[in-house]
């Protein structure tokens, strides 16, 4: 009698048998007319079914097939080894990735169904059953105070292996690949790291791009080379934490140095600040805030920059920072406010009204020489970037507890002298006060970096081939959250609409104007000439040396637009009309008989001059501000009383420190490059304190350089919107923007 045999025996020693293991097998490539060979390494697989009928036998082949494998006997171009007992190949126009992926799909359906599985010890594309447990050490440099290293990695069988090669190598590769959106475009969903000569580490696609982002924030430049970081960079440690997060992994952190502790402080919420003594002002919520947030950037000792829309009280805020150190015995030297020349007025009275406690020395105009003794015993300077030049030398002598500069954009070209003087302070803390840190392109925002915070953004060079140029010219979305998670900690910016809900709507309004009769004639006329001479500069000396070429003809271009009296050329005097100046006085008629005061910004104060004796003839009530104005405090108050209904302000002299919330509408006569040079023009009536809704009109003529002006300004705001918070798309001006500029007025699109 024979006894059964247990069923589960029966059906392992009838399992298909299937042996994994790799060889270098000839492959032949032709292309008809020739052949190459080469020597690859492919996975082989021999399928050993005893004991199987034929169609259980024909299962399993079907299983192999559905994965990949091929017949070996079908594929020509393949020769296998001498005594290979191989039956099947993985295709091989895979990589290791592929093959990787291959085996871990394998793996896990051959063992499911219960087959037998042997792995040959020198098979090079094993991956781990289990997700492997992931660890990161902190160590401080060995060759600078405040830098450090980083080992990542995995840990397999009980051994840890240190990835950080590996993704610096690959982040290389994928640099000369188009970034790190080959990744996307690869279609994988998985990616093999190898850990040794036989194993494979699967990471999903987006937790790599997640660690290689990290290391390309931590490691740029020579410090890639290096392998160290500053503690400034840090806080990309807290973004690889929360990406293994999101994905439901953990990493595992040693840091005996407390930097990832650190980092991860300065990413908190901020902590309330009470209230400073001798502060004559009650803060907002958000200003209170405010305060923290400069309050945290002198406990980590590094720079920063509030960046709060105009019109949310910078001022006052930085004014309170001061009172807090000063109450908590840390204000030993004095603090240093740099701004332009026409906010050293404002800066005095704010501080005399809000902290009239505080000691404070205005250095400006001649008798500055004369208060130089004044400063050692002042809480609080008060200067110009004209007068810091001038007197570099001096400033750079003394020492401060905190420097402040106000509409920091004025540093943004790292060649200035203004930059230069100001790299030279010495100060403890450094504050950037500024809605708009980028204004044409990111190399605004490195050279205010590089002064508040050096080695943030590493060195000139390596931050324009990291950052802009696959920021500015592809638009990498990896590269452009890399930036701003770098800034982040560094940047607080709140706009109206979040913070101030208290202030009526702003209505934004375009405004199109139709040129006609010679008007029209002469813009074309103009607009063929410039064009051919902007073609020869541009093939004579391409397009970077022809700025100034180009830059004349859109110049001319646009004054006649405004008004043909504005173009110095014999063909011009004998145009009397201006379509703009009438559809202004028209407007400006219509909003003074509803009660409305207006502010009339341009860029030409030769147009301004225009408007004011057309309102002249017509008996309107206007103030006129602009570069040549001395007393411009007196100009400002003159209108705040009431004194006229309509102020005729230049873009450049007037676009910072007015407060003009008397004015419901604002009018800007002609479209220029910068928006943010805009916005802040309309932030001198749409600010706090503002109890009417206020209307923004913008006009431009259709068709002209103007309506293209204007879109330029669409491509142009992305740089600051995308790092401050919003979009994230954009473009620069190249030689086709030129050739769009300089289009026939009748081929723009309405």
């Amino acid at each position: 009698m024979t006894l059964p045999l247990p069923s589960d025996l029966v059906a392992r020693s009838q399992a298909p048998r299937v042996r994994l293991f790799a060889d270098h097998v000839l492959i032949t490539r032709t292309d008809g007319l020739s052949c190459e060979m080469d020597e690859s390494l492919v996975p082989l697989l021999s399928l050993r079914t005893e004991g199987l009928d034929r169609a259980s036998e024909n299962e399993a082949r079907r299983v192999l097939e559905r994965l990949g494998a091929v017949e070996l006997e079908c594929v020509d171009e393949i020769a296998p080894p001498d005594g290979c007992e191989a039956d099947y190949v993985v295709r091989a126009d895979g990589d290791a990735h592929t093959f990787c992926a291959f085996t871990a799909r394998a793996l896990a359906q051959w063992r499911a169904l219960g087959w037998h599985v042997e792995i040959d010890a020198r098979y090079p594309f094993r991956v781990g059953d289990e997700e492997p447990a992931w660890y990161a050490r902190v160590e401080p440099s060995d060759e600078k105070p405040d830098w450090f290293g980083l080992e990542l990695g995995v840990e397999v069988g009980g051994v840890r292996i240190d990835l950080l090669p590996v993704l610096l190598d690959l982040l290389d590769r994928l640099d000369a690949e188009g970034g790190l959106d080959a990744l996307v475009t690869s279609c994988r969903t998985t990616w093999a790291l190898k850990v040794s000569e036989t194993h494979h580490v699967m990471v999903p696609i987006e937790r790599l791009r997640a660690l290689l982002r990290v290391v390309a924030e931590l490691y740029q430049g020579e410090h890639r080379r290096l392998r160290t970081f500053p503690e400034l960079r840090a806080t990309a440690l807290v973004e690889l934490d929360s990406a293994f997060e999101r994905a439901g992994a953990r990493i595992t952190w040693t840091d005996r140095t407390g930097v990832t502790e650190r980092a991860r402080a300065r990413v908190a919420p901020l902590a309330p600040v009470a209230p400073p003594q001798g502060l004559q002002a009650t803060l907002r919520p958000y200003q209170a805030e405010g305060v923290a947030f400069l309050q945290r950037l002198a406990e980590d000792g590094g720079g920063g920059v509030l960046a709060d829309e105009m019109g949310l009280g910078k001022t006052l805020q930085t004014i309170a920072h001061i009172c807090v150190e000063r109450a908590a015995g840390r204000l030993e030297a004095p603090a240093l406010v740099v701004g332009p020349t026409s906010l050293v007025g404002n800066w005095a009275r704010e501080l005399a009204r809000f902290a009239p406690a505080l000691r404070v020395v205005v250095l400006h105009g001649p008798e500055r020489r004369a208060r130089w003794s004044e400063v050692p015993r002042a809480h609080v300077v008060v200067t110009t970037y004209p007068v810091l030049v001038r007197d570099e030398d001096r400033f750079a002598e003394q020492r401060f507890h905190l420097v402040v500069l106000d509409e920091a954009q004025a540093i943004k070209n790292v060649r200035s002298q203004a930059r230069r003087a100001v790299s030279r302070l010495q100060s403890s803390h450094r504050v950037c006060l500024t809605g708009t840190p980028v204004e044409n392109h990111l190399g605004e925002l490195w050279s205010i970096f590089d002064w508040l915070t050096p080695g943030l953004l590493g060195g000139e060079l390596a931050f324009r081939r990291f950052f802009r140029q696959p920021i500015e010219q592809r638009g990498d979305a990896d590269r452009l959250a890399a930036l701003r998670e770098a800034v982040a900690p560094h940047v607080l910016r709140r706009l109206k609409r979040d913070v101030a809900k208290e202030l009526p709507p702003k209505t934004e309004l375009v405004v199109p104007v139709e040129l006609g009769g010679k008007q029209r004639e002469l813009y074309e006329a103009i607009r063929v000439a410039a064009h051919a001479d902007v073609r020869r500069a541009i093939r004579a000396k391409g397009l970077a040396a022809s700025a100034v070429t180009i830059l004349d003809a859109l110049t001319k271009l646009r004054q006649a637009c405004c008004d043909p009296r504005l173009v110095r050329m014999d063909a011009a005097r004998h145009v009397g009309d201006s379509a703009k100046l009438d559809a202004l006085l028209t407007m400006l008629g219509e909003q003074l008989e509803d009660g409305h005061r207006i502010l009339v910004f341009s860029q030409f104060t030769s147009m301004l001059a225009l408007i004011s004796e057309a309102l002249r003839a017509r008996d309107v009530r206007y103030l006129m501000l602009t570069g040549e104005t001395r007393e411009r405090q007196r100009v400002v108050d003159a209108f705040e009383e009431g004194r006229a209904d309509v102020f005729l302000i230049s873009l450049k002299a007037g676009g910072t420190g007015l407060n003009l919330t008397s004015a419901d509408t604002v009018v800007h006569f002609d479209p220029w490059w910068n928006p943010a040079a805009q916005a802040q023009a309309t932030d001198r009536a749409y600010r706090i304190g503002q109890t009417r809704p206020v209307f923004v009109h913008n006009l431009y003529v259709a068709g002209s350089v103007e309506e293209r002006v204007m879109r330029l300004q669409d491509k142009k705001r992305w740089l600051s919107s995308a790092l401050l918070g919003d979009a994230a798309a954009g473009a620069h001006l190249s030689e086709d923007d030129v050739e769009a500029l300089l289009a026939p007025l009748s081929s723009a699109e309405p």
